[in-house]
Parts: structure tokens; C-alpha cells; sequence
């Protein structure tokens, strides 16, 4: 379809799970050489489909292990299908694993600069937001602070506050409106309404239904791998809440 910007077809992804606990990397390493590690076969995603039109705010729901995170890490193009194909047109924000690009041992400062250009941004633009990303994450106090002593909640606003700069085409986010207190979230959850009424597509994984139900348009509902059931907001939730109690 023209409009089409996330196309996902029949994708299947299966990981290999070794049989044997192995207690570290060097155990694994000389059995794998000798061929003395033996695998199962897990399904994480079977046969999953589904199209997305520019401006959708999709949500997708599941109990942990249903495959919802590694559907974005899919369509985020951090991992590859083992069958189907999965097509995106424009830009990507993937909000999964918001400071896997910082540096614990260097400031808050120096990450700002290190996390922007591994994002692709110039050092310019980097030093002419500099502001606005120190204060929407609330870090102004820590700016000189290695942020190994920060909490995860600060290490996950400092990433948001940077991955959100621009307005990518399509923009994923695997819980991450979790982080920081009830205001911070409310902070974040009106930059993603920003970046809605701008056009951007929006993937969001969340375990909080109140939240898919304020932002979302339409669910995907994933239960062990498989599409259980996608459809509108309303219709969806009320099943899968149906189901929760």
C-alpha cells in the first residue's frame, strides 16, 4: 500500500538455546569446539504479520516471553529474521535500550557528545542542543558526574532526552515511558505527542494498558510468539484485560 511504512510478513524468529548450563564464556567456547554443546530450538516469533501506514501509533501488547521486544529489535533492524521479510521506508529512532552507547566512566556531559554522534548527530548540532537535552533530563546538577553513579532511571531519561532530538520517520519505544517519576513520564509521553502530530509513526511496547490506551490507535496483541489478535484500541484491550483478570 502507498501509504505503508512498516511492512512485516510472515517473519519467524527462532533462537538456539543451549541444552547444557554453562557456567562462562571459555566452558562454552571448548565445548562448542568440540562440539559438545547441543541446542533446542526456541521460537520467539512464528509466522507474525502485520502493515503500518505513516502517521499509525501502534501499540503491542503481551506477557513477558510473547516476542514484543524482539519484534522492534526486528523492525529496528538490531536483528535479522530467520524466515519473512520485513520492509521499513524512512528513518528509525529505536527507544529500546536507551545508554547502550554511554560510557559509564565518562560525565554526563561527555556522554551527551559520545551518545549524539553514535546516533549519527554533528558535534555542532550536539553543542547547540546541549541545553535542552541537560534539562529535559533533569540533570542540570550532574552535568560533570560519571554517570556510574547514576541510577538506571537517570541513565534511561539521559538517553531519551537524546534519542528524541529529532523527528525520525518511525520511532520505537520498548517501555521506556517507565522510567523517571509520574511527571517525568508525562514529559515524555507529550515530546512522543509532539513528534505524533508531526507525522512520525510510533511503535510502543508497554506493560501499562492505561498508557497504550491514551496513545495508541490500534494494538497488536502477541501471546507465545504468535499475532493473537490485532484490531483498534478499544476492541483489543478489553480482550486482553478480559483475559488479565
Amino acid at each position: 500500500m502507498e501509504n505503508t511504512i512498516i511492512s512485516v510478513k510472515n517473519v519467524t524468529m527462532n533462537f538456539n538455546m543451549p541444552r547444557e548450563k554453562v557456567d562462562n564464556v571459555k566452558e562454552y567456547i571448548i565445548r562448542k569446539l568440540k562440539r559438545k554443546i547441543s541446542f533446542d530450538k526456541f521460537t520467539a516469533l512464528d509466522n507474525v504479520s502485520i502493515d503500518i501506514e505513516k502517521g499509525e501509533v501502534v501499540g503491542i501488547i503481551g506477557l513477558n516471553g510473547s516476542g514484543k521486544s524482539t519484534l522492534l529489535k526486528l523492525i529496528s533492524g538490531i536483528l535479522k529474521p530467520s524466515e519473512g521479510e520485513i520492509v521499513t521506508n524512512g528513518t528509525i529512532s529505536p527507544l529500546i535500550e536507551l545508554g547502550a552507547g554511554f560510557d559509564m566512566e565518562l560525565t554526563t556531559r561527555e556522554n551527551i557528545f559520545l551518545n549524539g554522534s553514535v546516533l549519527g548527530f554533528e558535534r555542532s548540532f550536539i553543542r547547540e542542543k546541549y541545553d535542552e537535552i541537560l534539562d529535559f533530563a533533569e540533570l542540570r546538577d550532574f552535568e560533570n558526574v560519571a554517570i556510574k553513579n547514576f541510577s538506571s532511571g537517570m541513565v534511561a531519561r539521559l538517553g531519551f532526552s537524546i534519542a528524541t532530538l529529532v523527528k525520525p520517520d518511525i520511532l520505537i519505544v520498548d517501555e521506556i515511558l517507565a522510567v523517571g517519576d509520574f511527571l517525568f513520564q508525562q514529559k515524555c509521553e507529550k515530546r512522543i505527542a509532539d513528534m505524533m502530530s508531526g507525522g512520525t509513526t510510533v511503535l510502543i511496547v508497554s506493560h501499562s494498558i492505561e498508557q497504550i490506551e491514551r496513545l495508541c490507535s490500534r494494538i497488536m496483541w502477541l501471546d507465545k510468539g504468535k499475532v493473537r489478535m490485532i484490531g483498534d484500541t478499544a476492541t483489543v484491550c478489553e480482550q486482553y484485560k478480559n483475559i488479565q483478570a
